[in-house]
């Protein structure tokens, strides 16, 4: 399964469209595709602390423990991440002690959306280093998306060639990557993976 979680607080925001684009062409590729976004990622601040979790974050938590890929969609606020995205980043930390520990080996495609360029290959960067620090593997190409002109028809439709190009090519890359993961995972259990791949 793949995961899309990003967005802002706006139902249907340009970020949550670009995500729906890059999750479409994951399903295109054969690949079952879940969306957490926009409204669905208003949670608790994070505390590590704190045991109980409300529906929303066991279903966060849950279906992050459950992909095999993940694609994060995050505007940019600031020359960043938003504050919604990274708490919803922050609950990973809920994985901690799991056999699969936070993201390690997951596949994750990244997008950032930004009213400029300067914004959208610093959110992407910071991006990168989020998913580097919790052991997932970010896919070659990541979307920086310019959202100073138009990107999207009303029905969620990409205007921009470029745009649908990245976002889509993310899309691809993250189930690429599942599969060459579950292509050598039996070696990786067993111990062989050093000798076969060396």
């Amino acid at each position: 399964m793949i995961l899309g979680i990003g967005g802002t607080t706006r139902a249907g925001s340009v970020t949550e469209r670009a995500l729906a684009v890059s999750l479409r062409a994951a399903t295109a590729e054969g690949a079952e595709t879940v969306m957490i976004a926009g409204p669905d990622l208003i949670l608790p601040m994070y505390s590590p602390g704190e045991v109980e979790r409300t529906p929303q974050a066991r279903r966060l938590v849950d279906a992050l423990r459950a992909c095999s890929g993940l694609i994060i969609a995050s505007p940019s606020y600031h020359g960043s991440i938003s504050g919604l995205v990274k708490n919803a980043l922050d609950y990973v930390e809920d994985l901690r002690t799991e056999p699969r520990v936070y993201l390690d080996g997951v596949a994750v495609g990244l997008i950032s959306c930004a009213g400029g360029w300067q914004g959208a290959g610093q959110t992407l960067a910071a991006l990168r280093s989020i998913v580097h620090a919790l052991r997932g593997w970010p896919t070659p190409l990541g979307a920086a998306l310019n959202t100073s002109i138009p990107l999207f028809e009303e029905n969620g439709e990409c205007l921009d060639l470029s745009s649908r190009f990245q976002l889509e090519t993310v899309g691809r890359q993250v189930v690429e990557f599942c599969r060459m993961r579950s292509a050598i995972e039996p070696a990786i259990r067993n111990g062989t993976g050093r000798r076969e791949f060396v």
